[in-house]
């Protein structure tokens, strides 16, 4: 009975569409990573648009490593988790700076036995600052910066605020709130409008919040970032 329904994850879109086409007087909103091909008539799409939010994040890490090793560490190796890589390497090329980025897969969003064992691969390697774009599996890289003593590494989040994991190696969170798309995306649907692409960004939908124990000057610079995206004079 419901006319509206929302799938929440690119990895629904697929199936979200093809049931779009066999339920045409219902209105769908599914997830994706750019623009899909072929999108249902009764379909609006969210773009996650990862990559311009990390960016940001790139800055932090870049201006906050005091060793020029950063980590990421993803759980699937899927398009948008190579798109936040490349975001983080011209975040650091743009700043001109000796860093060197790292990237590794968990294989798993949620499995957080491994990722505290990459995290704490990461660290012994050299990197004070951890990128991370998990789900449950953040917890396990928390599990690992915290037998670290204060400042010495950090991490960052993504989606929702997870800093009560380790509050002394919190560095920053990527938050996204779904309540902005989806009521511009409703009030289009209402409208009649029962088509569209809506991207999110920072003013629609995501944010960067970075932790108190983070320095001034990286918080402005990350502000600054943010900033420049929002204007059109940073490209990501």
């Amino acid at each position: 009975g419901y006319n509206v329904i929302w799938t929440h994850g690119s990895q629904f879109y697929e199936a979200t569409a093809k049931i779009a086409e066999q339920n045409p007087d219902v209105r769908f909103i599914g997830e994706f990573d750019g623009e899909p091909e072929g999108q249902p008539d009764n379909v609006w799409v969210i773009d996650r648009n990862f990559h311009t939010v990390f960016y940001p994040i790139g800055v932090l890490a870049t201006n906050l490593t005091k060793k020029g090793e950063v980590g990421y560490l993803g759980g699937l190796s899927l398009p948008f988790s190579y798109s936040e890589v490349h975001a983080v390497e011209q975040a650091i090329e743009d700043s001109g700076k000796d860093v060197e980025l790292t990237p590794v897969w968990s294989g798993d969003f949620n499995d957080t036995v491994k990722a505290q064992q990459l995290t704490s691969q990461l660290i012994s390697g050299g990197a004070d600052v951890i990128i991370t774009s998990l789900n449950l599996g953040v917890v396990g890289a928390f599990k690992a910066v915290n037998d670290t003593e204060p400042g010495a590494a950090w991490v960052t989040v993504k989606y929702t605020d997870k800093s009560q994991n380790g509050p002394e190696h919190y560095a920053a969170t990527v938050l996204y709130d779904f309540k902005h798309p989806l009521t511009e995306i409703l009030a289009d649907i209402d409208k009649g409008t029962t088509k569209g692409h809506f991207v999110i960004g920072f003013g629609k939908g995501a944010s960067v919040d970075v932790g108190d124990q983070v320095p001034a000057e990286v918080k402005a610079e990350v502000e600054k970032a943010v900033a420049g995206i929002t204007d059109g004079s940073i490209e990501v």
